[in-house]
């Protein structure tokens, strides 16, 4: 670089929205920062709009393909389940007609004695052939076949008909739970893939998108609506799958029975359908109200919690309680209105039924009085009757719970059929060196307002780069597309000379290390928090880089010392100490490439001796870029890069921008009250 700075005039127009921008990154970094929307784009929510049905439900039943063999199975087993359940009322008609049949004829024996031990076919040719034929008698006996006057009730037989029924049902209802067994294990199956297939998903979406979403919400999709789906496909697939077959087999059955009265029954079908399409298409848009305000509600909470030690110490909980409220409203509405909508169904179902129950009954009655038909078969009818209507009307319940759950897959659909990052490139690294270049690097959130407009630098290998500026600057964005976790919109980023769009973004951040000013620690030991940087490290490894950044020194005063548990928060440890394990585990990672964002902002004075000599240790040798506020880090910075609305406007050593007096001499007066001369 040359020996004097030099100064670029920022070519882009000044825009509040670039500092939006930039808060909203760092707002994504910052776990405990509270923000009413989720990352970037402040407040945003994501579009309303209605259910796409009959494609996304075609799309969730795409998922069980893979189980198509099991799937076959269920329905071969369902349908030998329903058979068996539809000739039940038939035998059970048979055993009425025993009944009734028995009954009758011992009546005609008492008063006909000269008649007992006929059966009803020869009582009913005597009867024509002595001209005292009754054509209504006749009639109902011709109902009856087989039967003797005077015999009265037929109990062996009886008892036959009712152990062949009881033997239907129960090879029925252990059909049925195997069945079951076989559906849920299928559906929990798909729901495992489909799981996967959204983590996966996460993983190949650019940082642009989790800056769009509010975490709760995207929480929302991958947890309650995936748990949704599976309960949907549970509860309704076998529910319909029977209620389906049922139907059928019932309508066949009725038209075995009695032709007229299964006409008279097939009055309530338009009818059922029609109410159930039209209740049904409402509810489908309430519940995709619902779920949205569901995730709404689950980033509100999440986004309350996460910051919650904030919310006290700014006296905001009263701000946050309305929010809440407001959030809790939207989903006691939304509910309310998909319930309400789904609970009109059953009982206009339950009307029609009943109308179609009194219409077979009188129907019947009248045509077993005229002997058109036996008491049997109007009894069968009649369960014939209830078994139409309530698969009718479980289909139309489990069309609202259906509409429930393809509204959640839809919610998981959009996940993933979000756009992904760019193919990856095939390129390979060589040992790095750790020659940087950015080549008129143009770069923008949105279209519409560019941030990085044309930048340009060069860090040769072994040098520690600064980048200071004001918030919204760029500092952040510079190190994120040199890790591409954005994609430059113009020129290109060489590491070594190689181009970083050809090579694949795992393998070129793994020459990256990163300590960030949020320290990321997960539940766990220190000792595996250190060791997250390279698992295949030995323990000799570990501990080298713990002592390279003094983690040795404090971490023997804890109780169980390496093996000590870090909570969630970490709040067992202090910043500090935090902030040195992190370091340590850059150590152990071995970066050819260093960037350290904010490394030391918020680390007290006394550990920040130690953190800055484990900066300089882990620094040695390594190209680093170093983002700060604190000036007092950055001094010995071999080129330090001053940066406003994305652009360069500074660079050199320390002294020799103190000595140009420009803007980094403003932010260093700002720091630091006492006069600085010009000359270094």
């Amino acid at each position: 670089m040359s020996s004097k700075p030099t100064s670029t005039k920022a070519t882009t127009k000044k825009s509040t929205a670039l500092t939006a921008e930039e808060q909203a990154e760092i707002a994504r970094q910052s776990s405990r920062t509270i923000r009413r929307g989720g990352g970037h784009g402040g407040g945003s929510r994501v579009a309303e709009k209605a259910v796409n049905f009959g494609p996304s439900l075609r799309r969730l039943l795409g998922t069980l393909k893979p189980y198509r063999g099991v799937l076959s199975i269920v329905v071969a087993i369902a349908a030998i389940a329903v058979t068996m359940n539809v000739i039940g009322p038939k035998i059970l008609g048979r055993a009425t007609d025993v009944i009734f049949g028995g009954i009758m004829t011992r009546k005609i024996g008492e008063r006909m004695p000269q008649a007992k031990g006929l059966t009803t076919e020869q009582f009913i040719d005597q009867l024509r052939s002595s001209g005292r034929a009754d054509g209504k008698l006749i009639d109902m006996l011709g109902q009856y076949p087989g039967l003797r006057i005077g015999a009265g009730v037929d109990f062996h037989r009886l008892g036959m008909i009712v152990l062949l029924a009881l033997c239907l049902f129960t090879v029925s209802a252990i059909l049925m739970y195997l069945q079951g067994v076989l559906l849920n294990t299928a559906v929990q199956r798909a729901m495992y893939d489909m799981r996967r297939q959204v983590s996966a998903k996460l993983d190949k979406l650019p940082l642009s998108y989790f800056d769009k979403q509010p975490r709760g919400e995207l929480m929302s999709r991958v947890t309650n609506d995936i748990d949704n789906v599976a309960q949907t496909l549970t509860q309704t697939m076998q529910q319909l799958l029977n209620a389906i077959l049922t139907v059928i087999g019932v309508l066949i059955m009725m038209f075995w029975v009695s032709p007229l009265l299964a006409v008279v029954s097939l009055v309530v079908i338009p009818t059922a359908g029609f109410v159930a399409a039209r209740i049904g298409k409402r509810a489908q848009v309430q519940f995709a109200h619902m779920w949205k305000a569901t995730g709404m509600l689950n980033a509100e909470v999440e986004e309350s919690y996460t910051g919650h030690s904030l919310v006290k110490v700014f006296g905001r909980r009263q701000e946050v309680a309305e929010s809440f409220h407001e959030r809790n409203e939207e989903l006691y509405q939304a509910s309310f209105k998909a319930q309400f909508v789904s609970a009109t169904i059953q009982p206009v179902m339950f009307l029609i039924g009943n109308i179609n129950y009194v219409l077979i009954v009188l129907i019947g009655a009248l045509r077993v009085v005229a002997g058109r038909m036996p008491l049997g078969d109007v009894q069968a009818f009649i369960q014939y009757s209830r078994m139409f209507t309530q698969p009718m009307t479980q289909i139309a319940s489990m069309t609202n719970l259906l509409q429930s759950g393809v509204a959640s897959a839809e919610r998981v659909f959009e996940v993933l059929d979000a756009e992904e990052l760019s193919a990856e490139g095939q390129g390979r690294l060589a040992p790095t060196r750790g020659h940087v270049e950015f080549e008129h690097v143009r770069f923008s959130y949105s279209p519409d307002k560019p941030l990085i407009t044309d930048l340009s630098l060069v860090a040769k290998p072994g040098q520690t780069v600064a980048i200071v500026g004001p918030t919204g600057a760029g500092k952040t964005t510079l190190v994120n597309l040199l890790m591409r976790f954005y994609e430059i919109d113009e020129g290109r980023i060489t590491l070594d000379g190689i181009d970083t769009r050809t090579v694949p973004r795992a393998e070129l951040r793994s020459h990256v290390g990163m300590v960030l000013q949020d320290t990321w620690l997960f539940s766990g030991t220190i000792h595996d928090n250190i060791a997250y940087g390279r698992p295949e490290a030995t323990e000799d490894e570990i501990l080298a880089a713990a002592k390279a950044a003094y983690v040795d020194r404090f971490v023997h005063s804890l109780p169980e010392g390496y093996d000590t548990v870090i909570d969630e928060e970490g709040s067992n440890i202090s910043v500090g100490e935090k902030q040195l394990i992190t370091i340590a585990r850059a150590f152990l990672a071995r970066p050819d490439l260093l960037i350290l964002d904010e490394a030391t902002s918020s680390v007290d004075t006394r550990t920040e001796m130690l953190v800055q000599e484990a900066m300089n240790r882990l620094r040695r040798g390594r190209t680093s870029f170093v983002i700060a506020h604190r000036l007092s880090t950055i001094r010995d910075a071999d080129l330090i890069l001053v940066m406003e609305h994305g652009d360069i406007v500074e660079q050199g050593s320390h002294d020799e921008l103190l000595a140009a007096q420009g803007h980094y001499y403003d932010l260093y007066q700002s720091q630091f009250s006492a006069s600085v001369p010009p000359e270094a």
